[in-house]
């Protein structure tokens, strides 16, 4: 595993370059699932706007104004405060601290704060003023949906995190209530459906002050969001987030820290051997004193959740059981010979399950890539993706452990729930559309 650039350059390249631990392996692929989906949803426009399908909207803005205090003044701001927090990292962060700690702490760097604020409001006030006219002109300007594009994924990246953090304390009710604050401000935690639904709400907003039909922005953004997906769950399995699934009963891991085939007796052998860390979450420290390592506590050894699937002998074994070595979260048993911070892997191995999800989420999008020139009825290609999307995930959350509710006696997962209602709302979105086509024509 790579919790973040500092491992995989030592990895790959054998340096040990430790100021690159603050750059989370999760939060790089994050931010690659934005570009790649910034790419589709502007190619998917511009095709659409060959089409007739989308217009452009002609905006009067004001060219040759010098900068403005306040212009100056919030890029001083935001440089002060990248500075502050990336200096902080490299030349002042304790070693005892989490990078990720560090950066929502108030702790950091003033001088490297000072230099990229000053620099930042410098560079403002020159860029300005290097195009400052003797009198400032107003000009019609024709902005096509596809310019706003940029605009588009920032609100996706801002109110898709408020509303993973809002689902993720929904979810953990209990926890959120113990600990509100730290909850709501800590680096993890975070819902994907949560984010999905909010953001979904902005950019439907943005999109209908701007001129954009909707109908057809949701159609381009389906795809983009389905790439995106399968790009940030590449993060989740590389830095190993415990978004895992269930433990596969068909294997174990023996004395050298491998995965390997489960004879008789072996599952249920390597829980009583680890039965502290399931029933407590407790393991032997470095220093033999028993830590805390994981919430996944069960009440009896009968109660671990685990499935037995044996994979194909062609295919390496971690394609069906991983232990997830060096993982973001320290969760799991002390690795023997490791001394840096990450030096734990589960004791029994999980399902990789978002491995799986990249592979299923990349091949649906190649299919509806392959296919949208052939969907011409709009509405239809969003319904197609909100079905395919709720099938996928309710179905991932088969092999996967997170909280239920109990609701007439059944106790599904907060992801089952919006995925089961996000294919319900795909076939009602795709009968209503083709009626309305059909009533058109």
């Amino acid at each position: 595993m790579y919790p973040n650039l500092y491992y995989i350059f030592q990895d790959w390249f054998g340096v040990e370059w430790h100021g690159l631990s603050f750059l989370n392996t999760f939060g790089l692929f994050v931010a690659l699932g934005f570009i790649t989906a910034a790419i589709v949803l502007s190619k998917e426009l511009q095709r659409k706007e060959k089409q007739g399908l989308l217009s452009p909207r002609e905006e009067m803005i004001v060219v040759g104004k010098p900068a403005s205090t306040l212009d100056i003044l919030i890029n001083g701001l935001v440089g002060f405060i990248f500075g502050y927090k990336i200096f902080g990292l490299f030349f002042s962060k304790p070693a005892e601290v989490n990078p990720q700690d560090y950066i929502f702490s108030s702790q950091g760097n003033l001088l490297g704060g000072l230099l990229i604020g000053v620099g930042l409001a410098w560079f403002k006030w020159y860029d300005k003023n290097k195009h400052k006219l003797k009198e400032p002109e107003r000009r019609n300007v024709r902005i096509w949906p596809h310019d706003r594009v940029g605009d588009i994924i920032i609100l996706g990246l801002i109110f898709g995190i408020i509303g993973a953090k809002l689902f993720d304390n929904l979810e953990n009710w209990s926890d959120f209530i113990q600990d509100p604050i730290g909850r709501l401000f800590s680096a993890s935690g975070l819902t994907f459906y949560g984010g999905l639904i909010l953001a979904a709400i902005a950019i439907c907003w943005y999109a209908s002050k701007k001129g954009i039909k909707i109908i057809h922005l949701v159609d381009a953004a389906g795809l983009a969001l389905l790439l995106a997906y399968a790009v940030g769950r590449i993060g989740c399995q590389v830095a190993g987030d415990g978004d895992w699934g269930i433990y596969n009963s068909a294997y174990v891991v023996n004395d050298e820290g491998k995965v390997v085939e489960a004879a008789p007796g072996d599952y249920q052998n390597q829980l009583k051997k680890n039965e502290a860390y399931y029933l407590r979450g407790e393991v032997p420290g470095r220093d033999s004193g028993l830590v805390q390592v994981t919430d996944r506590v069960y009440e009896s050894l009968e109660k671990v959740p685990h499935a037995a699937f044996k994979g194909p002998s062609f295919l390496p074994n971690w394609f069906f059981a991983y232990t997830y070595p060096k993982n973001v979260n320290m969760d799991g048993v002390l690795i023997p010979d490791c001394d840096d911070e990450h030096c734990r892997a589960l004791p029994q191995p999980v399902f990789p399950t978002p491995f799986y999800e990249t592979v299923v989420c990349t091949l649906l999008f190649l299919i509806l890539w392959a296919l949208r020139r052939k969907i011409t009825t709009p509405g239809v290609m969003f319904g197609i993706y909100l079905i395919l999307n709720g099938i996928e995930r309710f179905t991932v959350e088969l092999f996967r452990v997170n909280n239920t509710y109990s609701i007439f006696g059944f106790h599904p997962t907060q992801a089952e729930l919006i995925s089961a209602a996000l294919v319900l709302a795909g076939i009602i979105l795709i009968i209503i559309v083709k009626r309305k086509a059909a009533a058109n024509k």
